[in-house]
């Protein structure tokens, strides 16, 4: 039994990680370049071009084909998606999915659609590995992770969102209030979407505000993970303050990779964590 887990690259993991992970990547382009997510990328010549790049820039989902090429060879397939709200990505998984068991009529493929990105796909990743291991048939699988989702929440801290802004996920104003006023966005994913909910002046208000939201959200000693934009001093902040309250806390510090610097931008950081410990 070959069993597999296929993620698109916003979950900040690459291909191979680990036997059994394949990650497929989605791409970052601007009138003058593109960049794959993938090993191959140079994250410090992607973001120093787009620093000085005035003009539109937007993002592109793995193509069918590319599903396809990651499922190849695989009995089972847990493949997990950004989220929906933001990306084409789960259509194109989906439709690979019908496509490889019609091809393969042994196999099955489950398609998750995250709802979120970064750091909360990893925790669903992770859970996969562990029921995986657990010797669960695969209809048991399906249904204890979409349990697990209920329980994983995912927040984030941003110095700029110029990127979100030109592609219409945070309104105009409040990225032109955030440059001009020095500000920090805080906020969270909820239903599948990105809600700006505090304007912090200055990265220690904004992580006392992030500890705060994760408290109103339940969180009580669960897993954390946490990725960022060239600032591990942010991340590495964070982490203190969760294992003042919870010393034995698991806790990992990685950083984004492309699709998660395009939007998070420099000094950006995106927390997933689980209410479920």
């Amino acid at each position: 039994m070959n069993i597999r887990i296929v993620s698109d690259s916003s979950a900040n993991l690459l291909d191979g990680t680990s036997p059994e992970f394949a990650s497929v990547p989605l791409k970052i382009s601007t009138g003058e370049r593109d960049f794959i997510d993938n090993a191959q990328l140079d994250l410090e010549d992607m973001l120093a071009h787009l620093r000085q790049y005035r003009g539109k820039s937007g993002t592109s989902c793995p193509s069918v084909a590319e599903w396809l090429d990651r499922f190849d060879g695989a009995d089972w397939i847990f493949a997990i998606t950004i989220t929906s709200k933001l990306s084409g990505s789960y259509q194109s998984a989906c439709i690979a999915a019908q496509t490889y068991q019609e091809q393969n009529p042994d196999a099955k493929v489950f398609v998750i659609d995250s709802l979120s990105t970064g750091p909360e796909m990893v925790l669903l990743i992770e859970k996969l590995q562990e029921l995986i291991g657990q010797g669960l048939d695969f209809d048991q699988i399906c249904t204890a992770i979409g349990e697990y989702q209920a329980h994983t929440h995912l927040i984030f801290s941003l110095q700029s969102v110029d990127n979100l802004s030109k592609n219409g996920r945070i309104p105009v104003p409040i990225a032109k209030a955030v440059s001009l006023l020095g500000l920090r966005i805080v906020g969270s994913a909820l239903d599948g979407k990105l809600h700006p909910m505090h304007k912090c002046r200055g990265e220690k208000r904004a992580i006392a505000q992030l500890w705060q939201s994760a408290e109103e959200m339940g969180f009580h000693g669960g897993k954390v993970r946490i990725s960022h934009t060239q600032n591990p001093e942010g991340a590495q902040a964070f982490a203190a303050l969760v294992r003042e309250r919870y010393p034995d806390c698991d806790i990992t510090i990685t950083c984004n990779r492309g699709l998660c610097c395009f939007y998070a931008e420099q000094g950006g950081l995106i927390i997933g964590f689980s209410t479920e410990n």
